[in-house]
């Protein structure tokens, strides 16, 4: 089988691309090697497989993509740009790449839609906007982001129509996107497209809402990727973790490799097609004990700089409900994040990075988008 990766230089890709390999596929790689994730000289990175073929290119470009495309079975789209404060102020840049992107990739694959036999798309826990919560009845609801006057107040929790407390669950595919902010908008772009498209065209075709992925390989040195990525590198350069809001925010944290294993599942699976699917630990966890997870590894004594600020887009809680990939795909998470975290210090103890968030963040003041 011959599989083409987009994105395939990049984190989640690459491992991807190990898996296939492993898999006995034959796997090309289309990627452009955006400096922001591979630095200014755009080299391929080490650990990308030899036994991969790397193609160089934009998924923007036609020409590009149907080079790629020739001779392929199945598709996987992980090409983005990452990043949802970034994206608020590179619209343009965000649309182009995630949007025009996905759809620039899918007019190559219905040219040759009688060779391709299946596609998965990298889709995002961020279309959700604000995860499930149930009320003071007990009923499960969806409720919308946080209002400017509600942030301002720091009021951070949700609240109801009678300001009674709302209490966070975990949340399932069938809670409807709300996306809040432009990232998340073409992340949803990237679902709908592909699920649209493989509906018309016969290809079997699988989302996956990838819930917060960490592991080997994240760029240390971009500001806007994973948050344990982030706060490693603040911590490596002794600087502490710069938290918003209050840090209790509640998240779910996947390690790559069972993302990897939750590709590979919807490629071999036929139920897997024309549908969405939860990747995560199914467990949750404050961002406050995730840093002070890797703070203890790091050896790093002080606490976190907790600002009291918004930034906006941002969304109070959300974690995910796993019980539909496990029962149809067999999914099972195998990494905690207490193990995974080990990984992740042993791996970056090895790298170089610079601390680039006090440039992120001078880049959302400048534009209004942290208060």
């Amino acid at each position: 089988m011959k599989v083409l990766v987009t994105g395939g230089a990049g984190f989640i890709g690459s491992h991807l691309v190990d898996g296939l390999l492993a898999d006995g596929c034959e796997v090309r790689v289309l990627d452009n090697l955006d400096p922001q994730v591979h630095g200014p000289e755009r080299k391929p990175p080490d650990y990308l497989s030899r036994d991969a073929e790397l193609q160089v290119g934009d998924v923007c470009d036609p020409e590009a993509v149907a080079k790629a495309l020739d001779g392929v079975d199945v598709v996987f789209h992980e090409a983005a740009a990452v990043g949802v404060g970034q994206s608020m102020y590179e619209i343009s840049r965000y649309v182009r790449v995630n949007s025009l992107g996905a759809a620039t990739l899918l007019q190559g694959i219905v040219e040759r839609r009688d060779r391709i036999r299946r596609m998965v798309v990298t889709s995002s826990m961020s279309i959700y906007g604000e995860g499930a919560y149930r009320n003071q009845a007990g009923q499960t609801v969806y409720p919308k982001l946080r209002t400017k006057a509600q942030l301002e107040a720091h009021c951070w929790e949700l609240m109801d129509a009678d300001g009674q407390p709302l209490i966070p669950v975990a949340t399932t595919e069938a809670k409807p996107p709300q996306p809040g902010s432009v990232y998340a908008v073409t992340k949803r772009d990237h679902e709908e497209l592909f699920l649209v498209t493989g509906a018309a065209y016969g290809i079997p075709t699988t989302a996956l809402r990838c819930f917060n992925c960490y592991g080997r390989r994240q760029a240390l040195s971009n500001p806007y990727t994973g948050l344990l990525a982030i706060v490693c590198s603040q911590l490596m350069h002794k600087h502490r973790p710069l938290i918003f809001e209050d840090g209790r925010q509640e998240r779910d944290f996947v390690h790559v490799s069972d993302v990897v294993q939750a590709n590979l599942l919807a490629m071999r699976s036929d139920r897997a097609a024309g549908q969405v699917y939860n990747v995560a630990s199914g467990h949750r966890v404050t961002v406050l004990e995730v840093v002070a997870i890797l703070a203890r590894r790091l050896n790093f004594h002080e606490d976190p700089e907790v600002v009291t600020r918004y930034r906006a887009g941002d969304i109070r809680h959300c974690f995910a409900d796993i019980a539909r990939i496990g029962s149809e795909l067999g999914y099972r998470p195998h990494m905690t994040l207490e193990d995974g975290a080990d990984e992740l210090v042993r791996w970056i103890e090895t790298q170089h990075s610079t601390d680039q968030v006090s440039t992120a963040v001078a880049a959302l003041k400048d534009h209004v988008l942290m208060h």
